[in-house]
């Protein structure tokens, strides 16, 4: 059991240790690395916009000077870039933590698809993120590291079974984003049984923001610059919501807490909003036969099994 007297404005040590976040250019990502670079670790921050990238490092050196940081071009929703990211972060040394929170979040009103011929809502937010994790598979289980997939409280109010991931039929902005949390978090739970089966040395975990928006996050130039009207809309919904900084906490407890166990999923204490802890997941991100079927096409959809037989030699069998 993970103790409750966790505090999230104050991280345990983590001097020595190297994390890969992607989306770090705003919002969960970027707050997500700004409290680990905080606590001492070596963050790589990834973004698919090298002058927004640029400025997300900025701000974080601004608040600590002494931060260690390098920054990753990124895009998840282009499997070329994901497999050039991957080879590059492996080149360096083992890998203790890689938090999956890319995505998009305002899905466009008409279906889109990737260079590579994938929906581009399911292709950034879950396709690209499973290509990731397995191409970074080594150097976590190198580390002995986990891995945090960014699911939804919205998949426990619509149960959209991801038979058709791609959403060739039915496409609908709200449809494509809440199919693709689906998909996110189911596979993060069965990457969590293919690697205890395999007995590979690296945990995986999902955790989700509750409702946070940026009109209630503190303004940081080149990070978060809402509009007046946007911070007078998004403060009318404070009682109901928080800000991405509050938003990033379950996310870091999930990728950090050494209480914290595979297959577990993090939210917010009043789920909306509030201090991180164990939450229940949607029923259909935890069904065996979805998750086995979503693993299977991103398997064939990416080309390449995950290396779990190099993976558990490379880090030493899980206990």
């Amino acid at each position: 059991m993970s103790r409750d007297d966790w505090d999230s404005e104050s991280l345990p040590d983590l001097a020595g240790r190297r994390y890969l976040v992607t989306g770090s250019t705003a919002g969960l990502g970027f707050f997500s690395s700004l409290q680990l670079a905080g606590a001492g670790a070596h963050v790589i921050m990834t973004g698919r916009n090298p002058n927004r990238l640029a400025a997300a490092r900025g701000a974080v050196l601004r608040q600590i000077p002494d931060a260690d940081i390098t920054t990753l071009l990124l895009d998840t929703s282009n499997l070329g870039s994901v497999r050039a990211a991957a080879a590059t972060a492996r080149g360096r040394a083992g890998l203790h933590g890689l938090l999956l929170n890319a995505g998009f979040v305002h899905p466009p009103r008409q279906r889109r698809t990737t260079a590579d011929g994938h929906e581009i809502v399911f292709a950034t937010n879950a396709l690209g993120h499973y290509a990731l994790a397995g191409d970074l598979l080594l150097p976590l289980a190198a580390g002995r590291g986990r891995i945090v997939w960014v699911g939804s409280m919205s998949t426990s109010m619509w149960a959209y079974d991801p038979i058709d991931p791609e959403l060739e039929n039915g496409y609908t902005p709200w449809r494509a984003y809440v199919q693709s949390k689906v998909a996110t978090a189911a596979l993060g739970f069965e990457a969590d049984r293919r690697l205890r089966a395999a007995k590979v040395p690296v945990l995986s975990l999902v955790a989700h923001p509750g409702y946070s928006i940026g009109g209630r996050t503190r303004g940081i130039l080149g990070v978060n610059e809402p509009s007046r009207m946007k911070r007078f809309m998004d403060n009318l919904q404070a009682p109901i919501s928080q800000s991405k900084e509050h938003g990033a906490w379950p996310l870091v407890r999930a990728l950090i807490d050494p209480d914290a166990e595979g297959g577990q999923f993090w939210g917010p204490s009043r789920v909306v909003s509030g201090t991180p802890r164990l939450a229940t997941p949607g029923q259909i991100t935890r069904d065996e036969e979805i998750a086995a079927r979503l693993w299977n096409y991103c398997e064939h959809a990416v080309g390449a099994p995950w290396p779990y037989l190099k993976a558990a030699k490379t880090g030493g069998k899980r206990p």
